[in-house]
């Protein structure tokens, strides 16, 4: 399957759900676990009927979806028509999205030495040396934030050399950075919005906060 771009997935109309760092993300708000599961029985049928499925997770007041095309490691037009097909499910049964809710945490590492890093953090974080993909650890069972090497010169310490990447809604970014500026923190670098910008907190730790425009 050919991958889309993150414009593409834009204009596919999408609006209860929205493209992250991995894959495309919705909340629906189900309201009782009773709800939520037969919502993800329907879900699965569809998702059989395509030959596609979604990650889930499955809670008391909602249910949480993500879409990716493992086999390509992005988003394809199977993940936008099974979005949309959930999307149609979810109005059949009066259950309502809030895409405002979604976020997803990456952590980076500053390493000029990769092959001396990702082994070490692969098997900390998910007990598999062997877990390095490229210039990322990814944990196939979901339990840990994936953590991504950024490749920089090498330097002495001290400087700040993990950073987290918060990735949010297009339509969420400018809210949230907002809100942390009012709370103490204050913006870094701003150069390269919409795709990320750099705030930091009062003591001077930095996190990007990321969105798919313009990348």
């Amino acid at each position: 399957m050919t991958q889309v771009s993150s414009q593409q997935v834009l204009d596919a109309g999408l609006n209860d759900w929205r493209q992250l760092a991995q894959g495309l993300h919705a909340r629906f708000l189900t309201g009782n676990f009773s709800a939520g599961l037969r919502f993800v029985e329907a879900v699965a049928e569809a998702a059989e009927a395509a030959n596609h499925h979604p990650d889930v997770t499955l809670t008391y007041p909602y249910v949480d979806l993500q879409l990716i095309s493992h086999d390509v490691s992005a988003v394809t037009k199977r993940d936008v028509d099974l979005a949309r097909a959930i999307s149609d499910i979810a109005r059949e049964q009066q259950i309502e999205a809030k895409p405002e809710a979604l976020a997803q945490l990456e952590l980076a590492l500053d390493t000029a030495q990769l092959a001396a890093a990702g082994r070490f953090w692969a098997a900390l974080l998910t007990g598999d040396a062997d877990a390095v993909k490229g210039d990322d650890v990814a944990d196939p069972n979901g339990r840990v934030p994936l953590l991504w090497f950024q490749h920089t010169e090498a330097h002495e310490t001290p400087r700040q050399r993990f950073h987290i990447d918060l990735w949010v809604p297009h339509d969420v970014a400018e809210q949230r950075i907002q809100a942390a500026v009012a709370a103490g923190g204050t913006v870094v670098d701003a150069e390269q919005a919409p795709s990320f910008v750099v705030l930091a907190d009062g003591e001077g730790n930095r996190v990007c906060v990321c969105t798919v425009l313009d990348r």
